[in-house]
C-alpha cells in the first residue's frame, strides 16, 4: 500500500542539529566577587599628597609618595612595581613584583608568579621596621569553569605559637572554590542563565594564643547586561552587594555588611559619574552611619596632571575630614 498521506518517508526527514553550547567562563577569584561595587565607591582622603609616578622602562616603574596630614607625622613612599613578559590579559602580567616601602624601613611586597598555563602562585610578606609582621602565601588553580585557591597565612616556620612573627600575629589557612553554575538540561528556559551564575565557597580555619576556630562562607554572583548582585553568607556575618551601570557615565552601587562577631551591621550606597568632555570622575558615598563623603578627580591635559580632592563627614561623631591630592606621571 503506498503512501497516501505524502509523508516523507523517516530516512528523508531533515535531521535537527544539536545546539552548540557555548564553554562556560571562568569565575575569577574569590576575593573579587565585590570588585565591581566597591570600585565604585570613594577612596578616604586625608591631608595633602603628592605622588611622582616615572617609568624606567617598560618593565620597571617607581613611584615617590609625599604624605602631610594632621593626624599624623609626615611621611615619605616609595613605590617600585616590575612586570615581566608575559602577559595574558590587560590587567594581568607574570611575574610581577611590587614592592611599597615608607620613611622608617617598613615594607610591603608582594611577588605573582605564573607556574603554569593554569595554576597561579602569589606572595604577600608585611615587615615592620626589621621585624616580619606578616606573610602569607596563595596558590591558584584556573579550570575552564571554576577557580579553586588555597592560602596559607603566617606560617610558624620556627615555633609553634606564632609570637616569632610578633605579637597578635595567627596562622591562617583558607580555601576558595567558585564554579559557574550550569542549567539543567531538561529546562530550556533558565539556558540564558548558565553564563551568568556563579557559586562558591570558602572555608577558613585560623589559630592563635587562646583561640582557635573555623569560618565557612558560601558566596553567588549573578550578572546580568547592566548589574551585578553578589551575595557571600557563613558563619561570620552577611555581606551582599549590587552594582548597576546605567549608561557610560552613571553607575551606582549598594552594599550591605554584617558582622556577628562585632554585632555591626553597615548599609552604604555609592555612585561613579563620569564626565568625559571635562575630563573629571566624581564619586560619593552615604553609609547607614550618617556618614557621607565624595572624591572629584580631575586630569589636566595635555599635561600628565591629575588632581583630586575629597571631603568626609560623620555626622554621628561630628568629625570632618577633608584631602587634596596631585599625581604626575
Amino acid at each position: 500500500m503506498g503512501n497516501t498521506l505524502g509523508l516523507a518517508p523517516m530516512g528523508a526527514l531533515p535531521r535537527r542539529s544539536p545546539r552548540r553550547e557555548e564553554p562556560l567562563p571562568n569565575p575569577g577569584s574569590f576575593d573579587e566577587l565585590h570588585r565591581l561595587c566597591k570600585d565604585v565607591f570613594p577612596a578616604q582622603m586625608e591631608g595633602v599628597k603628592l605622588v611622582v609616578n616615572k617609568v624606567l622602562s617598560s618593565h620597571f616603574q617607581v613611584a615617590h609618595t609625599v604624605h602631610m596630614s594632621a593626624l599624623g607625622l609626615p611621611g615619605y613612599h616609595l613605590h617600585a612595581a616590575y612586570a615581566g613578559d608575559w602577559q595574558l590579559s590587560p590587567t594581568e602580567v607574570f611575574p610581577t613584583v611590587v614592592g611599597d616601602m615608607d620613611s622608617s624601613g617598613s615594607l610591603n611586597a608582594q611577588v605573582l608568579l605564573l607556574l603554569a598555563e593554569r595554576l597561579r602562585a602569589k606572595a604577600v610578606f608585611q615587615t615592620q621596621q626589621a621585624k616580619f609582621l606578616t606573610w602569607q602565601f596563595d596558590g591558584e588553580y584556573r579550570g575552564d569553569d571554576y577557580t579553586a585557591t588555597l592560602t596559607l597565612g603566617n606560617p610558624d616556620l620556627i615555633g609553634e605559637s606564632g609570637e616569632e612573627l610578633g605579637r597578635g600575629c595567627f596562622f591562617l589557612v583558607a580555601a576558595h572554590l567558585l564554579v559557574s553554575a550550569v542549567a539543567p538540561h531538561g529546562l530550556e528556559g533558565l539556558g540564558s542563565l548558565t553564563h551568568r551564575l556563579v557559586l562558591g565557597g570558602e572555608l577558613v580555619y585560623h589559630r592563635r594564643p587562646g583561640e582557635e576556630g573555623a569560618i565557612l562562607t558560601l558566596a553567588g554572583k549573578y550578572s546580568a547586561v547592566h548589574w551585578v548582585a553578589t551575595l557571600n553568607v557563613g558563619s561570620g556575618g552577611a555581606h551582599a552587594s549590587y552594582y548597576h551601570r546605567a549608561n557610560e557615565q552613571v553607575q551606582v552601587g549598594v552594599e550591605f555588611e554584617a558582622n556577628t562577631r562585632l554585632q555591626d551591621t553597615t548599609f552604604s550606597f555609592g555612585y561613579h559619574l563620569t564626565l568625559p568632555q571635562a575630563n573629571m570622575v566624581f564619586r560619593g558615598l552615604v553609609d547607614s552611619n550618617w556618614c557621607v563623603g565624595a572624591v572629584l578627580e580631575k586630569k589636566m591635559p595635555p599635561l600628565p596632571v591629575t588632581l583630586a580632592l575629597g571631603a568626609f563627614l560623620n555626622h554621628w561623631r561630628n568629625r570632618f575630614h577633608c584631602g587634596f591630592s596631585i599625581t604626575v606621571g
